[in-house]
């Protein structure tokens, strides 16, 4: 069995590969909504930038990006956590109470992953364990 000393050691590793994968996931929203890569349907070839979506796609390929690479990763991440928890509110709840009925789970994780990087930080393998050892 792992002892405590075993895995407390690895969690600031496996903490920045979280926000890795977390944000290269992210920037993709941003991405198709931005510039239609990946292309999806319902965004077309991208959405008005100065629109709602337009908004929300410039907060989720910069934000993202930020996020994949470390980069003030407890404020970027607060900010994107209140960006999902509106999304959430906005979009999903009207259709329903349960999140696996209206939709919302992916909104509802991303909102709770990025308030755990809001108060853990980046984790290694980041910009902001590079530049100030406080933050991570």
């Amino acid at each position: 069995m792992f002892k405590a000393e075993q895995c407390t050691k690895w969690t600031p590793y496996v903490l920045g590969i979280l926000r890795i994968v977390t944000g290269f996931l992210f920037l993709q929203h941003g991405s198709a909504k931005l510039l239609g890569v990946p292309h999806l349907e319902m965004f077309g070839d991208g959405v008005p930038l100065m629109s709602l979506m337009g908004v929300a796609g410039i907060l989720e390929l910069v934000g993202g990006a930020m996020i994949l690479i470390g980069l003030f990763t407890r404020p970027v991440a607060f900010i994107l956590s209140g960006q999902m928890a509106v999304a959430y509110f906005m979009a999903h709840a009207p259709e329903g109470p349960l999140p696996i009925l209206n939709n919302g789970e992916l909104a509802a994780l991303y909102s709770f992953i990025f308030l755990y990087f809001a108060f853990a930080g980046s984790g290694k393998l980041s910009v902001d364990s590079i530049c100030c050892k406080k933050s991570v």
